[in-house]
C-alpha cells in the first residue's frame, strides 16, 4: 500500500466536493467506489444553490476580522440566516464576532437563502 502525503489542506465546500466528485466520476469512466457514489447523492439533494461561489466572494468583501476561509465555508454550506445562527455556527471556532459584523454577515446570507426566492 502507498503512502499517501498531504501537500495542502483547505476548506472546501461542499459545492466544490461535488464538482470534483463529478470530475473524478468523468475521468475514472464512473468507475468509482459505492462511497463516492454515496457522497454524491447525499450532496445532490441538499445542495441546490449554484451560487455558493458568488456568496463565498461576498462574504470575503465584508473583510470581517478573524474569519478565515474554513470559517465563511461552512457559513456558505449551512446558510445560518439569522445573527444568532451565525453566531452558533461560529462558536465551534475560537474566535468572537462583533454583533454587527454577524448581522452583516446574516444579511448576505439571507440574500442567498432559498426561501427568499420563494
Amino acid at each position: 500500500m502507498t503512502d499517501a502525503k498531504i501537500i495542502t489542506e483547505d476548506a472546501l465546500s461542499m459545492g466544490d466536493l461535488l464538482q470534483e466528485l463529478r470530475k473524478v466520476k468523468k475521468r475514472d469512466g464512473e468507475v468509482v467506489s459505492f462511497r463516492v457514489t454515496k457522497v454524491e447523492e447525499y450532496l445532490s439533494q441538499f445542495l441546490k444553490q449554484k451560487s455558493h461561489v458568488e456568496l463565498l466572494e461576498k462574504l470575503h468583501k465584508l473583510e470581517v476580522p478573524r474569519l478565515k476561509d474554513m470559517h465563511l465555508i461552512k457559513i456558505v454550506d449551512l446558510m445560518p440566516a439569522s445573527p444568532d445562527e451565525v453566531k452558533m455556527v461560529l462558536q465551534a471556532y475560537p474566535l468572537s464576532v462583533s454583533a454587527e459584523n454577524l448581522k452583516k454577515i446574516a444579511d448576505v446570507v439571507r440574500e442567498f437563502s432559498p426561501a427568499k426566492k420563494e
